[in-house]
């Protein structure tokens, strides 16, 4: 069975490309265009990875982290963050929060390919 993959961005252009990327290799991708519409879709789905951008209005990828981790069926799956930033007090703070990861944009889909094959242990 296919692995589920939900993505968090409030671009649609970027979306767009890693729902193209990881249903090309085979994953189910289900989209949300900002932190509180993901936590919402997060409730309402069972999903094998959790990728989400930084910076984004309303609810950030940080306090989504925060929230997805509070939930018992979100401990143990792998959130991986993609962002144009990387500065290393950020990426503390996603990973104190409970990040898994962090991809910094942009970047190709072959390595968006293989950080998900990781994280999904494939």
């Amino acid at each position: 069975m296919a692995k589920t993959i939900l993505t968090v961005d409030d671009s649609a252009s970027m979306r767009q490309m890693i729902k193209l990327t990881l249903s090309g290799a085979g994953y189910n991708v289900i989209e949300a265009g900002d932190g509180t519409q993901g936590l919402s879709t997060a409730r309402g789905n069972a999903v094998d990875m959790v990728l989400t951008d930084l910076n984004m209005p309303g609810m950030d990828g940080v306090q989504l982290i925060r929230e997805l981790r509070k939930l018992s069926t979100y401990t143990g799956v792998p959130i991986v963050l993609l962002t144009t930033e990387s500065d290393a007090e950020r990426k503390q703070q996603a990973k104190a929060a409970g990040a898994t990861g962090w991809i910094t944009k942009p970047f190709q889909p072959e390595q968006l390919l293989s950080v998900t094959r990781k994280v999904l242990g494939q």
